[in-house]
């Protein structure tokens, strides 16, 4: 009967965590884009809520993970879901709060950063443009990251 006891909290105990799963294998969480005329197009509705939006883009059999999200002083930002430190460990980040954090090393970011530093643990950042209605990003740009996967 122990034994029983035992396999359900683990059970409990790993589906509390099939949340965080991102976080501890780096994958799991982001939606595939396709691109049109060389550039890939999500909508700023999408992404103008606080929260980092996780995505994936076949670049030639290499799966580019990235993320978009408007940080708390209004400018849209982009990143590869990876680092230059850490990018082997395949870990990405996670959010919590304004913070982007480093699944691999724990190092926290704020998110109105994402763009504007480079190199060690930051996240790496993605060129992008937007408007009212669209964040595009440039197939080249996200190929030109596909070493980091």
């Amino acid at each position: 009967m122990k034994g029983i006891q035992s396999m359900v909290v683990a059970a409990v105990f790993v589906l509390v965590l099939a949340g965080s799963v991102h976080a501890f294998w780096g994958f799991g969480g982001s939606d595939s884009v396709t691109a049109e005329n060389g550039v890939v197009a999500i909508p700023v509705s999408e992404v103008s809520d606080g929260d980092a939006h996780f995505y994936s883009y076949d670049a030639g059999g290499k799966d580019v993970k990235f993320f978009v999200m408007k940080s708390n002083d209004g400018i849209i930002r982009a990143a590869f879901d990876a680092c230059d430190v850490c990018f082997a460990e395949k870990k990405g980040y996670t959010q919590d709060g304004e913070f982007l954090v480093c699944n691999n090393c724990g190092q926290r970011f704020h998110s109105s950063r994402i763009n504007e530093v480079k190199g060690g643990c930051n996240p790496s950042p993605l060129a992008r443009e937007y408007d009212a209605q669209n964040v595009t990003i440039k197939v080249g740009d996200l190929a030109a990251g596909a070493g980091y996967f």
